[in-house]
C-alpha cells in the first residue's frame, strides 16, 4: 500500500490555474500544514473547460492546464515541500461536445458499429435503426436543410459551427451512422447513456478490460512513476460494477490510496468489500453542520415553511418521491426506456412501474446481491403507493433482483441519476425550513444532531474509515461552509426569522413561497455579495426547483419578478436596512459556528479536505459561484503575519479562521500520534450542552455550540470540562493549561474554539 494523506488542499486546476502555478503554491500549502494537493481533473478536457470533468483524451494532460510539463514540474515542487499529491479521475463519461476532439467519438460517428471505439460508449444500437442519435437540432431537420444550416461541406456534416464525420462513401444525411435530433428529443429518444442528464458528456464502459486499459494507462503510469500518490474516483455509481472497477485500480497501481466520490445516504453504509479508503467526505459534512443546529429551533421554523407553502407542513418522503418521479418521467425519460428494453419488457406499462420502482429507491443505488434489502423496499413502497401496478412490479422485481441481468445492471446506474437530479437538484431548492441543512449528501429530514450522536458518529468513523476525507465545502456544494454556518443562527432566532419574512414578503412575492424562503436565507447567509452572483443564484435555484420556470422552458415573466427581489436587496433601502441588520445579529454567532466546524472537522477522525481559498471565510453559493478564482498571495501575506505574532480578532477579514485552520492543520501533520483514537470528555456545569469536546490520543479540540442561546445564558458560568492528566498548550492562543477540572471560561475566552495539545507526549 502506499502512502495516506494526513490532510489535503483542492485546487480547481484551469487555464487561469494550471499545474505550473499549482506548483508554486507547494510552500504556502507547507506552511499552512497541508500534507497532500488535491488536483481536479488534469486529463485532457474539451477546450474552455472550467471543470475539467468533460475528458476527450485519456492519453495526454490537459495542455491548458499545464499538460505534461506541469505535472512533473507540480509532482516536483510538492517532493521538495514533503507533500503528496491527489488527483480527480473520471472514469464514467467522456466529453462528447465537439466531437473532433474526441477521437473515440468521432470514429464511432464515422464508423458506426465497425468503429474499433463502439464498444467504448454505452450506445443501444438496436434503436435508430443502428445510428447514434445526437440531439442539437433546434428545428426540424427539414427546415435546417433549407435554410442551409445543416449541410455537407468540405467532406464533414455542419450544423451552424458543429461538424460531424461523413462516412465514406456518403453524401446524404440519412446515410450517416448517427442521426441529428431536436435537442427537445434527448430527454425521450436518446440512445446512449449521458452523465446524469448531461447530453455533451457520453457514458463509457470501463467494465470491460480494454476500455478500462486504454483509458487509464497514463492515469496508472503517473502512480507508477511516482507523479502521483492518490486517485478520487468521480461519480463511481455511474459504473455498471463500481467494485470490479476498484479491484482493477487496486491491481493496476499497486495498491495506492483511493477515495470515492460516493453519496451515503442517512444510515447507509459504504460497500465494505469496495478497495477504497472512503469516501470524499459529504457524510462527515451533514454531521459537522447538524452538531451546531439548535433542535429547539425547528417547531417554528417547521411552522413557518408550512406557511409558506400551498400545500402546508413538507413531507419530505413525499416531495423527494414526488421529484424523483418527475426526473424519471422527465430528463431522464430515455434512460427508463432504455431500461424497459434491457428486461425485455418496452410497454408503457413497464416503463410506468420502472419510473415508480426509481422513485421509490430509498439509496443511491446497490451493488447487487449486496445492497438487495434496498430493492425490496422499493418495490413495497411502489405497490403500496401504486397497487394497479403490482403485478408489473413484481414480474419487473424477479429481473432486477439478478444480478447477471442487464437490466438489473443498468437499473443500479439509472437509480443514481434519478436520486442525485431529483433530489439535489430540485428538491433541495423545494426545502425552505433551513437551507443549511440541504446540502450534498444530507438529509434535511435530520434537524440537529446532539452531541452524544456527533461523538458515536465519529467513533463510528474512526474504527471503519479512518483515512475517508472530511469535508465542509467542495466544487459541488450548494453553499459555501460559512454561508451555511451563518443560515444555522436561524435555528436559533425562529420567530425572528419568521417576522422578517412576513416582512418582505408583500412587495416581492414569487407566488412561491418556499422559494422566496431559499433566496432570502441565501442572500442573507452569504451577505454581503455581488449583484451579479446572488442573480446567478436566484436564477438557478428558481430552474433547479422546477416550480414556475426551469431550464428547458423558462417563464419570462416569473423570472423578472425573480430579478426583481433580488435588486431589491441592494436597491430598494428598506429592504436593504432589514437585510444589514439582521446580518449584523448573526454574523458574531455566525462566525463561532464557522470557527467551530472547522475546527471539528479538521481535527476528527478521517482525512480532512480544505476547500481551495476556504482558510478564510467561504460566503459562497453554488457553482460556479463556489469556483471563483482565490487570492493566494493575501492567504499568504496574512498566514507571514500570523506567524509573526499577530493576535488576529474574529471580523470580517477572516485571518482568526485562518490562524484556527493552520494550527490545526500543522498540529495533524507534526504530532499524528495525537489523533489515532476518538473519546469524549466528560462536561458539567449550566453550559455544558454548548461545548464538544473530544480526546483525540494528545489532541483535545473544544468547540462551541449554540452561540446565540449561550450568550443569553450568561456565557459558561460554572461549566467544567474533564480534561485527561498532564500539561497542555492551545495551538490556538499558545495558553498552557493543567489536566483535570478546567472552567470553559478559561479555556474559550478568547476564542470559541481550543487545540489543546499535550506536552508530554
Amino acid at each position: 500500500m502506499g502512502r495516506t494523506p494526513l490532510s489535503t488542499y483542492r485546487l480547481q486546476l484551469t487555464g487561469d490555474l494550471t499545474l505550473h502555478d499549482a506548483a508554486g503554491l507547494a510552500g504556502y500549502l507547507r506552511d499552512l500544514g497541508v500534507d497532500w494537493f488535491y488536483l481536479s481533473p488534469i486529463l485532457q478536457a474539451g477546450e474552455g473547460s472550467t471543470h475539467g470533468y468533460d475528458v476527450v483524451d485519456h492519453t495526454r494532460v490537459d495542455a491548458a492546464r499545464g499538460g505534461a510539463d506541469g505535472l512533473r514540474a507540480l509532482s516536483a515542487a510538492a517532493g521538495e515541500a514533503g507533500l503528496g499529491v491527489l488527483v480527480d479521475i473520471v472514469p464514467n463519461h467522456m466529453g462528447v461536445a465537439v466531437p473532433a476532439a474526441n477521437a473515440a467519438w468521432w470514429s464511432v460517428l464515422a464508423l458506426g458499429p465497425a468503429s474499433p471505439y463502439a464498444d467504448w460508449f454505452d450506445i443501444d444500437w438496436d434503436v435508430a435503426g443502428g445510428k447514434v442519435r445526437i440531439p442539437i437540432l433546434g428545428e426540424p431537420v427539414e427546415d435546417a436543410l433549407a435554410s442551409g444550416v445543416l449541410r455537407v461541406e468540405q467532406g464533414e456534416v455542419r450544423y451552424h459551427d458543429h461538424r460531424f464525420p461523413l462516412a465514406a462513401g456518403t453524401s446524404a444525411l440519412d446515410e450517416q451512422h448517427y442521426e441529428l435530433l431536436d435537442w427537445r428529443r434527448a430527454d425521450s429518444d436518446l440512445n446512449y447513456r449521458r452523465f446524469f442528464a448531461v447530453n455533451e458528456l457520453a457514458g463509457i464502459r470501463v467494465e470491460l478490460p480494454h476500455v478500462f486499459e486504454a483509458t487509464h494507462e497514463l492515469i496508472v503510469s503517473w502512480v507508477r512513476d511516482g507523479l502521483v500518490d492518490g486517485l478520487r474516483v468521480d461519480h463511481p455509481d455511474g459504473l455498471a460494477d463500481p467494485g470490479g472497477y476498484l479491484d482493477a485500480l487496486q491491481a493496476a497501481t499497486g495498491g495506492a490510496y483511493v477515495l470515492v466520490e460516493k453519496i451515503l445516504e442517512s444510515g447507509e453504509a459504504l460497500p465494505p468489500f469496495w478497495a477504497t479508503a472512503g469516501t470524499t467526505g459529504y457524510d462527515a459534512l451533514a454531521d459537522l453542520d447538524r452538531v451546531l443546529v439548535d433542535p429547539a429551533g425547528q417547531p417554528a421554523l417547521d411552522r413557518l415553511d408550512a406557511s409558506l407553502r400551498r400545500g402546508g407542513p413538507l413531507a419530505w418522503a413525499d416531495l423527494i418521491h414526488d421529484t424523483k418521479r418527475g426526473i424519471a418521467d422527465g430528463i431522464l425519460n430515455s434512460e427508463v426506456k432504455r431500461l424497459a428494453r434491457d428486461a425485455a419488457t418496452p410497454t408503457p406499462e413497464a416503463e410506468d412501474a420502472l419510473a415508480e420502482l426509481l422513485a421509490c429507491f430509498p439509496v443511491y443505488r446497490s451493488y447487487l446481491p449486496y445492497g438487495r434489502e434496498h430493492l425490496d423496499a422499493a418495490v413495497e413502497d411502489a405497490t403500496r403507493r401504486r397497487p394497479e401496478l403490482t403485478a408489473t412490479i413484481a414480474r419487473l422485481a424477479e429481473t432486477l433482483a439478478d444480478p447477471r441481468s442487464p437490466a438489473a445492471i443498468r437499473f443500479q446506474q439509472t437509480s443514481g441519476m434519478v436520486m442525485a437530479k431529483g433530489v439535489e437538484d430540485t428538491a433541495f431548492y423545494r426545502a425552505s425550513r433551513l437551507v443549511s441543512l440541504t446540502e450534498v449528501g444530507a438529509d434535511p429530514d435530520e434537524f440537529a444532531l446532539t452531541v452524544e450522536n456527533f461523538h458515536a458518529r465519529q467513533q463510528q468513523r474512526l474504527a471503519t474509515h479512518p483515512a475517508s476525507m472530511t469535508t465542509l465545502s467542495t466544487h459541488d456544494t450548494k453553499r459555501g461552509e460559512d454561508t451555511r454556518a451563518r443560515v444555522s443562527v436561524l435555528a436559533e432566532v425562529p420567530e425572528d426569522w419568521a417576522a422578517f419574512v412576513a416582512r418582505r414578503r408583500p412587495a416581492y412575492a414569487l407566488g412561491d413561497g418556499a422559494l422566496e424562503n431559499v433566496l432570502w436565507e441565501s442572500i442573507v447567509g452569504s451577505w454581503p455579495r455581488d449583484r451579479e452572483a446572488l442573480h446567478g443564484y436566484a436564477e438557478k435555484a428558481a430552474r433547479e426547483a422546477g416550480g414556475a420556470t426551469s431550464w428547458s422552458d423558462p417563464d419570462v415573466r416569473f423570472e423578472e419578478r425573480l430579478h426583481a427581489l433580488i435588486d431589491a436587496a441592494f436597491d430598494d433601502a428598506d429592504v436593504r436596512r432589514d437585510i444589514e441588520a439582521f446580518v449584523a445579529r448573526l454574523e458574531q454567532p455566525g462566525w463561532s459556528n464557522a470557527l467551530s466546524a472547522k475546527l471539528l472537522q479538521l481535527t476528527a477522525p478521517g482525512v480532512p479536505d480544505v476547500y481551495q481559498g476556504s482558510e478564510l471565510w467561504e460566503f459562497s453559493l453554488v457553482d460556479p459561484d463556489n469556483r471563483r478564482s482565490v487570492d493566494f498571495a493575501e492567504r499568504a501575506r496574512m498566514l507571514a503575519e500570523i506567524d509573526g505574532g499577530a493576535d488576529p480578532r474574529i471580523d470580517a477579514t477572516g485571518a482568526a479562521k485562518l490562524l484556527v485552520t493552520s494550527r490545526a492543520l500543522r498540529a495533524r501533520r507534526d504530532r499524528p500520534d495525537a489523533f489515532d483514537r476518538y473519546a469524549p470528555l466528560p462536561v458539567f456545569g449550566s453550559a455544558a450542552g454548548h461545548l464538544v469536546a473530544a480526546d483525540r490520543g494528545g489532541a483535545i479540540p473544544l468547540a462551541t455550540r449554540l452561540p446565540v442561546g449561550l450568550q443569553a445564558a450568561g456565557g459558561w458560568g460554572d461549566t467544567l470540562v474533564i480534561l485527561p492528566g498532564g500539561t497542555f498548550t492551545d495551538a490556538i492562543t499558545g495558553w498552557r493549561f493543567d489536566g483535570g477540572e478546567t472552567p470553559v471560561r478559561e479555556l474559550l475566552s478568547r476564542y470559541p474554539v481550543a487545540l489543546l495539545l499535550r506536552e508530554d507526549r
